[in-house]
């Protein structure tokens, strides 16, 4: 349950539409629903402001069709992270107006949409080493858009080519907080983090070839920056980014 529809349920009870034993029926799903497999955190959007996304990965068919249900039925906005293409097409079997991107790999079902931020708000840059890095930097980009920040791109800009970069400087000034998403040994972090005064935020991805370990080599150059003001999640963690720099934002409105 989110803070709009409790609202609603206790707006309900003060006019008298919903009587109390129907409002505490309603309620007795808080904190969490569970449904055998999984406990859902239903109380999360009214602890954190956003509620609990769906992981999918390792998760069967029916589990996740199971999460989507019941978490529809208290928010108006669904966000699952880690979705196959045969796990998409089942959910969008049951529920159509599900959209799925085969790049972030991200599907979402939505009731109402968020309003739009304002032309001119406060963004996320997301900046990547090469085109490679696009399905991590994609699940960034559109996490904090589902979430409601106002993102912008700018791919394909690594230290390979930094002149790429460098013409990007208008926007990575004006920026309120970088995503820096990167394979290979992971420089461009550092390089963003030394031009710009905002927070950066790194992500590492498993892109490169043998000494790369699979994304480690780029985690640890990230963690080892010289940059000030960096911070780093995990590798290929796109939605961590994502919901970070989003938080970032929110505390600036």
């Amino acid at each position: 349950m989110d803070i709009e529809k409790l609202e609603q349920l206790l707006t309900g009870v003060q006019s008298g539409q919903i009587d109390v034993a129907q409002a505490l029926e309603r309620l007795r799903s808080l904190p969490y629903d569970d449904l055998g497999h999984t406990r859902l955190d239903l109380h999360r959007s009214l602890r954190q402001g956003l509620p609990e996304v769906i992981f999918c990965q390792n998760k069967t068919v029916e589990q996740v069709l199971a999460i989507v249900e019941r978490l529809s039925q208290h928010h108006d906005r669904v966000l699952a992270t880690r979705v196959s293409a045969e796990m998409a097409a089942a959910v969008r079997g049951q529920f159509p107006q599900a959209q799925y991107d085969p790049v972030s790999r991200l599907l979402t079902l939505t009731r109402s949409e968020l309003p739009a931020p304002a032309a001119d708000a406060p963004y996320v840059l997301v900046v990547t080493g090469g085109t490679s890095d696009l399905p991590v930097a994609e699940e960034a980009a559109q996490t904090a858009e589902f979430l409601g920040s106002r993102v912008e791109r700018a791919y394909d800009v690594g230290v390979a080519g930094v002149h790429r970069l460098l013409d990007q400087r208008e926007r990575l000034f004006k920026a309120e907080v970088i995503i820096s998403v990167a394979g290979m040994e992971g420089a461009l972090t550092s390089v963003v983090g030394g031009l710009v005064a905002c927070p950066v935020i790194g992500v590492p991805t498993s892109v490169g070839y043998g000494a790369h370990f699979g994304g480690l080599a780029p985690l640890l150059s990230m963690l080892n920056s010289c940059a000030t003001g960096v911070a780093v999640v995990n590798i290929d963690n796109g939605f961590g980014a994502g919901v970070f720099a989003h938080l970032i934002l929110r505390k600036k409105s």
